[in-house]
Protein backbone atom coordinates (compact mmCIF):
# COMPACT_ATOMS: atom_id res chain seq x y z
CA UNK A 1 0.00 0.00 0.00
CA UNK A 2 1.18 3.50 -0.82
CA UNK A 3 1.84 5.97 1.98
CA UNK A 4 0.22 9.37 1.42
CA UNK A 5 2.34 12.51 1.77
CA UNK A 6 -0.59 14.46 3.21
CA UNK A 7 -1.52 14.68 6.87
CA UNK A 8 -4.89 16.38 6.21
CA UNK A 9 -6.96 15.72 3.09
CA UNK A 10 -8.92 18.70 1.79
CA UNK A 11 -10.53 16.99 -1.21
CA UNK A 12 -10.78 13.43 -2.48
CA UNK A 13 -12.44 12.99 -5.86
CA UNK A 14 -12.34 10.81 -8.96
CA UNK A 15 -10.32 11.72 -12.01
CA UNK A 16 -8.13 10.66 -14.91
CA UNK A 17 -4.36 10.80 -15.39
CA UNK A 18 -2.94 11.05 -18.91
CA UNK A 19 0.55 9.79 -18.16
CA UNK A 20 1.97 7.32 -20.67
CA UNK A 21 -0.23 5.52 -23.16
CA UNK A 22 -3.94 5.95 -22.62
CA UNK A 23 -5.87 7.19 -19.65
CA UNK A 24 -5.72 5.83 -16.13
CA UNK A 25 -8.78 6.19 -13.93
CA UNK A 26 -8.34 6.79 -10.25
CA UNK A 27 -8.70 9.15 -7.31
CA UNK A 28 -7.22 12.58 -6.61
CA UNK A 29 -6.23 13.55 -3.13
CA UNK A 30 -5.54 17.23 -2.52
CA UNK A 31 -4.07 17.83 0.90
CA UNK A 32 -1.92 20.05 3.02
CA UNK A 33 1.42 18.79 1.65
CA UNK A 34 0.86 17.44 -1.88
CA UNK A 35 -1.34 16.70 -4.87
CA UNK A 36 -1.75 12.94 -5.28
CA UNK A 37 -3.26 10.58 -7.84
CA UNK A 38 -3.90 6.90 -7.08
CA UNK A 39 -4.81 4.47 -9.87
CA UNK A 40 -7.94 2.37 -9.28
CA UNK A 41 -6.64 -0.72 -11.13
CA UNK A 42 -3.00 -0.81 -10.02
CA UNK A 43 -2.14 0.12 -6.43
CA UNK A 44 1.56 0.60 -7.24
CA UNK A 45 0.72 3.14 -9.97
CA UNK A 46 0.49 6.55 -8.29
CA UNK A 47 1.66 10.15 -8.67
CA UNK A 48 2.64 12.32 -5.71
CA UNK A 49 3.55 15.96 -6.32
CA UNK A 50 4.66 17.99 -3.27
CA UNK A 51 3.61 21.64 -3.38
CA UNK A 52 7.25 22.79 -3.34
CA UNK A 53 7.89 21.05 -6.70
CA UNK A 54 4.96 22.64 -8.57
CA UNK A 55 6.12 25.44 -10.89
CA UNK A 56 2.87 26.17 -12.77
CA UNK A 57 -0.66 24.83 -13.22
CA UNK A 58 -2.49 25.46 -16.50
CA UNK A 59 -6.23 25.14 -17.10
CA UNK A 60 -8.36 25.83 -20.16
CA UNK A 61 -11.03 28.48 -19.75
CA UNK A 62 -13.62 29.29 -22.41
CA UNK A 63 -16.61 31.58 -21.98
CA UNK A 64 -15.81 31.87 -18.26
CA UNK A 65 -16.14 28.10 -17.81
CA UNK A 66 -13.25 25.98 -16.54
CA UNK A 67 -12.50 22.89 -18.58
CA UNK A 68 -12.17 19.47 -16.97
CA UNK A 69 -8.54 19.14 -18.08
CA UNK A 70 -5.58 20.75 -16.37
CA UNK A 71 -1.80 20.40 -16.48
CA UNK A 72 0.63 20.51 -13.57
CA UNK A 73 4.19 21.49 -14.42
CA UNK A 74 6.92 20.57 -11.96
CA UNK A 75 10.66 21.10 -11.96
CA UNK A 76 11.10 17.59 -13.44
CA UNK A 77 8.02 16.73 -15.57
CA UNK A 78 4.55 17.74 -16.78
CA UNK A 79 1.39 15.88 -15.78
CA UNK A 80 -2.02 16.06 -17.49
CA UNK A 81 -5.18 15.34 -15.55
CA UNK A 82 -8.94 15.54 -15.95
CA UNK A 83 -11.73 15.67 -13.40
CA UNK A 84 -15.37 16.73 -13.21
CA UNK A 85 -14.34 18.59 -10.03
CA UNK A 86 -11.51 20.53 -11.71
CA UNK A 87 -12.77 23.89 -10.43
CA UNK A 88 -12.59 22.78 -6.80
CA UNK A 89 -9.21 21.16 -7.37
CA UNK A 90 -7.76 24.32 -8.96
CA UNK A 91 -9.06 26.51 -6.12
CA UNK A 92 -7.35 24.31 -3.53
CA UNK A 93 -4.14 24.22 -5.56
CA UNK A 94 -4.21 28.02 -5.76
CA UNK A 95 -4.40 28.21 -1.96
CA UNK A 96 -1.17 26.20 -1.68
CA UNK A 97 0.98 27.57 -4.52
CA UNK A 98 -0.44 31.08 -5.03
CA UNK A 99 -2.47 32.91 -7.67
CA UNK A 100 0.52 33.76 -9.85
CA UNK A 101 1.27 30.08 -10.54
CA UNK A 102 -2.24 29.04 -11.64
CA UNK A 103 -2.58 30.23 -15.23
CA UNK A 104 -5.03 30.16 -18.10
CA UNK A 105 -3.94 27.86 -20.92
CA UNK A 106 -3.13 29.95 -24.02
CA UNK A 107 -5.69 29.59 -26.81
CA UNK A 108 -4.91 29.15 -30.49
CA UNK A 109 -6.01 32.72 -31.24
CA UNK A 110 -3.74 34.18 -28.54
CA UNK A 111 -0.79 32.16 -29.87
CA UNK A 112 -1.36 33.48 -33.40
CA UNK A 113 -1.63 37.06 -32.11
CA UNK A 114 1.64 36.60 -30.22
CA UNK A 115 3.38 35.41 -33.40
CA UNK A 116 2.22 38.47 -35.35
CA UNK A 117 3.26 40.73 -32.50
CA UNK A 118 6.78 39.25 -32.52
CA UNK A 119 7.06 39.74 -36.29
CA UNK A 120 6.00 43.39 -35.96
CA UNK A 121 8.56 44.01 -33.22
CA UNK A 122 11.31 42.54 -35.40
CA UNK A 123 10.29 44.79 -38.34
CA UNK A 124 10.20 47.88 -36.11
CA UNK A 125 13.71 47.26 -34.72
CA UNK A 126 15.30 46.94 -38.21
Amino acid sequence: MVQSLNIKAQLATKGISYLGIGAQYGKFLVGDRAFEFFNDNNVSDYIQIPWENVTYVYASVSRNKISRRFRIETDKANFNFSSPESGKILKLIREHIGNDKVLKNPTLVSRIKALFKKKQIKKDTK
